[in-house]
């Protein structure tokens, strides 16, 4: 049995300390530091740091040039023990809009990682297909002449592996799809890559979307006379709301306000693509050209393609510019989204039986050490 002393341990309503964490595979008892007799344990030392929770990180494409829509096992393998280093212990492997044999390969793929024994780095939770039932009018960086009409059955074949995916509620097809997806199946519906109306969101919403992507990118902007989706997801307390901190997407003025209307429904992600944790210079996403420079990926005509932002920095990112006490600016990171993806009973705070999934981490949240099912899976310098 393993133990956690000499952090700062961020619970879901405080950060404590002078706590240890007794574990195996799960979290066995949280007590006084005083109370436990240490020789009983095989003892890690936070150090003075904050030992948090496991990040998850529920829309991520690609990491140190993988791509999870390459449909390659070993590529995502290799995101899997890349983004351990950032304290991201559970994960959503993320498919683009590219053509339906690409996709389902891709979902393939992701389904012999995630049902393989034993394969290293974070835990795979299962497939959030960004598209291909998307408005091409709000495409983004997604490639045009893949987008489909919505079809709930595609989703209820992959109802298996896939957890949630993303649908433009407006287009032709998606009232059935949606009804019928959230009454066959447990996967979330989230609105994205959208063109709709408030009124036509809103509509969605009552049908059963529960989830936003990417809140503010590839969506009709808030206006007071034209709420748009912006306006349905900000104003539908059911509904999740996916942000990408990382100061370029969405400006970090406004990350507060965001906060302090979705509460505990608000979700960080890194929309991270294949140039994450690479250097400078030209990538793919979707099979199109992308350039990286600094934080930003642009493709030719400057539209925005994905990030290269890491889940540890998108807290750190967060908290120092929203005025959120610690404690609920992680919970964006891991308690809020395991929520929406109905994985809260296993993961996403640091409480007696769920996993001991943890990543100890410094002021910046700079990633020390990750303990994934309570194996050590990274330690840092």
């Amino acid at each position: 049995m393993k133990c956690i002393v000499n952090g700062k341990v961020i619970l879901k309503d405080r950060v404590a300390d002078d706590l240890a964490i007794v574990f195996g595979e799960k979290i066995e008892k949280i007590v006084p530091q005083n109370e436990i007799d240490m020789a009983e344990y095989d003892l890690i030392d936070a150090g003075g740091n904050y030992v948090s929770p496991g990040l998850v990180d529920m829309h991520i494409h690609g990491y140190l040039g993988a791509d999870v829509s390459d449909g390659d096992a070993d590529g995502i393998k290799k995101m899997a023990e890349g983004i351990i280093k950032n304290g991201v212990t559970a994960w959503c492997p993320t498919t683009m809009t590219v053509s339906k044999a690409e996709i389902e390969a891709a979902f393939d793929a992701v389904r012999k990682v995630k049902n393989s024994e034993g394969y290293y780095g974070a835990r795979i939770l299962g497939v959030n297909s960004e598209g291909p039932f998307i408005n091409a009018a709000k495409k983004g960086a997604q490639a045009e002449e893949h987008i489909l009409k919505p079809d709930a059955e595609f989703i209820k074949k992959h109802e298996d592996v896939v957890k949630l995916f993303t649908v433009a509620p407006e287009v032709d097809g998606a009232d059935e799809c949606i009804e019928t997806v959230c009454k066959d199946t447990d996967v979330l519906v989230s609105m994205g890559h959208t063109n709709a109306t408030f009124e036509e969101a809103m509509a969605g919403v009552q049908k059963g979307v529960r989830h936003t992507t990417h809140l503010f990118n590839a969506m009709t902007a808030l206006s007071h006379r034209s709420p748009g989706v912006v306006g349905a997801a900000l104003s539908s307390d059911n509904v999740s709301v996916e942000l990408i901190a990382d100061t370029f997407h969405v400006s970090k003025g406004l990350f507060g306000l965001i906060a302090k209307i979705k509460g505990d429904k608000l979700c960080l992600i890194t929309d991270c693509i294949r140039a994450g944790g690479m250097p400078d210079g030209d990538y793919t996403l979707g099979g199109q050209p992308v350039h990286k420079e600094g934080i930003q990926c642009l493709m030719p005509d400057g539209t925005i393609a994905g990030s290269v932002l890491k889940l540890n920095e998108a807290v750190y990112n967060l908290y120092t510019n929203s005025g959120l006490p610690l404690h609920e600016a992680v919970a964006c990171a891991s308690l809020n989204p395991a929520t929406a993806l109905g994985e809260d009973k296993e993961i996403g705070s640091i409480e007696v039986g769920k996993r001991a999934d943890f990543m100890i981490a410094n002021e910046a949240f700079q990633v020390k050490t990750t303990i994934l099912g309570g194996e050590i899976q990274y330690k840092g310098e």
